[in-house]
């Protein structure tokens, strides 16, 4: 069956690869339409430091069941019927290790990620556990947006969002976009901040009240008006640089939240006082957990995203070798990229 496959920095070619077998437990799906996101293009570029090659792609998945595993939970849900539209969570869980036993396996110390440490989705058929898949009643568009959607509604989970906050989101882009839907779903006050206008105007049909463009405008200043002096309750980091995961500290109420989803490429040199004074809660954000799933699933089927908005270009799987080197050398010319599978 064809698979995309990257074969090492800039190489990628539309390969034969064998067929899969559900084994017990496991579900032979269909695969529809895979999403592409920059975890896909740094794998591409080989600037992904957890992918060994040869690698095949893709873990934002619309699937279609062929045929249902052995195992007793396939006998209870009927979103699992052969037949159904599902999309999965690409995440696999230990069982054994710190977070587990905590009831986080999104943050388990040996998870593999499809299309990262193990072989993903970017082909005609794979089988999967029965218990990482979502039925829904959603478009293939939506299906693949359900995964990226719910990195950022983790995080919002993890900061605690009500519709008492005001809740400011750094970085628009589908990460970001997904955080500042879920904080806009929780009923808060979203603030976007980038330096795009077009991923602003985004932001605001995906549920930000007010916009910041931080290249024309001074952040600090802003924030200040926009919450009367006292800062956000919770800032959300979703770019991965070293003067915004400072700026988070920096601009956040006193005794509020931050939460970082992105992780800087460099150490960050923070003013430490600032922990203490405002007693903050710093925390981290990884993956997402079942109960993400399904929130963002309903966000979906209430319509309350912006899909079209999100998507730059559909293409069949024939075209995604050629895809990957054009979204390589002109990566901003790109939002979300799709491959239709069948």
């Amino acid at each position: 069956m064809k698979a995309v496959v990257v074969h090492g920095p800039g190489k990628a070619t539309l390969a034969d690869i064998p067929e899969p077998s559900n084994g017990s437990g496991e579900t032979l799906l269909q695969i529809r339409m895979i999403g592409l996101c920059g975890t896909d293009l740094n794998t591409f570029r080989g600037k992904n430091p957890l992918v060994t090659f040869p690698r095949v792609l893709g873990h934002e998945v619309a699937a279609t069941i062929l045929h249902t595993g052995i195992g007793p939970s396939n006998d209870l849900r009927e979103d699992l019927r052969e037949g159904s539209a599902v999309t999965l969570a690409p995440y696999t869980a230990c069982g054994q290790c710190a977070g587990c036993l905590r009831g986080r396996p999104n943050a388990c110390t040996s998870n593999q990620t499809l299309g990262v440490q193990r072989d993903g989705a970017l082909t005609e058929r794979i089988a999967i556990p029965a218990e990482k898949l979502y039925g829904a009643n959603l478009s293939l568009k939506e299906l693949c947006l359900v995964e990226p959607l719910t990195v950022g509604y983790h995080a919002t989970t993890r900061g605690r969002v009500t519709r008492h906050d005001t809740v400011a989101v750094f970085g628009c882009g589908g990460v970001g976009l997904g955080a500042i839907s879920a904080s806009a779903f929780h009923g808060a006050r979203v603030i976007a901040i980038d330096m795009d206008d077009a991923k602003l105007e985004i932001a605001r049909k995906a549920g930000a009240t007010e916009l910041i463009h931080s290249g024309k405008e001074d952040l600090h200043s802003r924030l200040t008006k926009l919450t009367d002096g006292r800062g956000p309750d919770c800032i959300i980091e979703a770019i991965g640089l070293a003067q915004t995961f400072r700026a988070s500290v920096e601009e956040v109420a006193f005794t509020g939240r931050v939460v970082y989803i992105g992780y800087a490429k460099e150490p960050v040199a923070y003013e430490t006082s600032l922990f203490v004074r405002k007693e903050l809660d710093i925390l981290g954000s990884r993956n997402a957990l079942p109960a993400d799933f399904r929130e963002v699933i309903r966000m979906l089927e209430e319509g309350l995203f912006p899909v079209d908005d999100v998507i730059s270009a559909i293409v069949p799987i024939e075209e995604t070798p050629e895809m990957l080197r054009q979204w390589s050398s002109n990566p901003t010319a790109f939002t979300k990229i799709m491959v239709q599978v069948s």
